[in-house]
């Protein structure tokens, strides 16, 4: 009995914390989610840490250890993928250099459209 209240707990803290990231996530302004995913990468980086640490603790179960490095696989997976996204996204606030004219062309090679013509 105890478990199934266990079990039955942990699924509804599950459920409402999904629920709660969905809301406060869907309010974030689009400005925002960059450095949102900048924090969260770090975040899942620590993960990673642990779960690498907890592999190398584990003394014997082969399948524990397998598990582990699934986890790690599929972490590390995201983190790096979540850092490329990030950086793609800052490269779109940069400033792009500004085409020159016409005019500025030949000016900077040292004759001006009455002297071509």
């Amino acid at each position: 009995m105890i478990l199934a209240s266990t079990l039955t707990t942990n699924l509804a803290i599950l459920v409402l914390a999904g629920f709660i990231g969905f809301v406060v996530i869907s309010k974030v302004p689009n400005t925002l989610h960059t450095p949102l995913m900048s924090g969260t990468n770090a975040i899942h980086g620590i993960v990673l840490l642990g779960g690498l640490l907890i592999v190398g603790a584990s003394g014997n179960g082969t399948f524990n250890k397998v598990i582990l490095v699934i986890a790690i696989t599929f972490g590390t997976i995201n983190v790096v993928g979540g850092f490329l996204v990030t950086d793609r996204m800052l490269e779109m606030f940069k400033s792009k250099p500004k085409a020159r004219s016409k005019d500025e062309t030949h000016a900077s090679e040292g004759r001006s459209d009455e002297e071509s013509g």
